[in-house]
C-alpha cells in the first residue's frame, strides 16, 4: 500500500482550522465520531476529483475508499492536520489515475494524466476543490449550529427539485405565510456565525 507522509507539503492554500486540528486529534485516539466527520467534510472534495477525471458510479467509490483506507494507515502520521486536505487531493488523482490505467482504456478520457507532475492549471483547479469542499464543510457546521427549526425549514428549501411551499408547511406543520419570514430570520442567524460572517467578508473584499 502507498505510503504518504501527511505534511505542510501537501496543503492548499493557506489555512489555520482549529476544528480540523481537533477532529484529526480526537480520531487518532480512535474517536468514531470524529472519523466520520473527517469522512464527511471531505467526501465533496474526493468526489470531484473524481469527477474532473470523469469516474463515476463503482470506479468513483472505489478512489473514495481507497483514499480513506490510504488515510486509516497514515493518521499516526498526521503532523500538520492543516495539511490533510491537501494530502487526500493528492491521493484521490493518484487513485483516480490507478483506476484509468487499471480500467485499460475503456474510459474514453484521452491520455492519462501523470498525478506526480499536474499541471499548473490542474493544481490551480485542484485548489479550487479544496476551497469549495471547505467552504461546503464550513456552511454544513454552521447550519448545525442553528436551532433544529431553521435546520429542517433550511433542508426543505433546498431540495432538487425544489418543493412548493405548501409541501413545506405540511411537511413542518407551519402556515404558508410563515416560511418567508421565517427563511430571513434562519440565514440571518446563518450569516451571524462567525466563519459564515468571515467568508462573506473574505468574498466581499475579493470583489471590490
Amino acid at each position: 500500500m502507498m505510503t504518504v507522509e501527511v505534511s505542510t507539503a501537501d496543503a492548499g492554500p493557506g489555512r489555520n482550522d482549529a476544528a480540523l486540528t481537533d477532529l484529526v486529534g480526537r480520531a487518532k485516539n480512535g474517536d468514531k465520531r470524529a472519523w466520520d466527520a473527517l469522512v464527511g467534510r471531505y467526501a465533496p472534495l474526493i468526489w470531484s476529483i473524481c469527477r474532473r477525471y470523469e469516474l463515476r458510479g463503482a470506479d468513483a467509490e472505489d478512489v473514495g475508499q481507497s483514499v480513506w483506507l490510504h488515510l486509516v494507515d497514515q493518521l499516526d502520521r498526521v503532523r500538520d492536520p492543516v495539511a490533510l486536505p491537501g494530502w487526500l487531493a493528492t491521493t484521490a488523482r493518484r487513485e483516480c489515475v490507478r483506476v484509468l490505467r487499471a480500467a485499460g482504456g475503456s474510459h474514453d478520457a484521452g491520455p492519462l494524466p501523470n498525478a506526480e507532475n499536474i499541471s499548473d492549471e490542474k493544481a490551480a483547479t485542484a485548489d479550487e476543490e479544496l476551497l469549495a469542499a471547505e467552504r461546503h464543510a464550513a456552511l454544513r457546521d454552521a447550519l448545525m449550529d442553528l436551532p433544529p427549526c431553521c435546520q429542517q425549514l433550511i433542508a426543505l428549501l433546498i431540495e432538487d427539485p425544489p418543493l412548493p411551499y405548501v409541501e413545506i408547511s405540511a411537511r413542518l406543520g407551519i402556515p404558508v405565510g410563515s416560511i418567508g419570514p421565517s427563511r430571513r430570520r434562519c440565514l440571518d442567524k446563518l450569516r451571524r456565525n462567525p466563519v459564515i460572517a468571515a467568508l462573506i467578508s473574505a468574498d466581499a473584499e475579493t470583489a471590490t
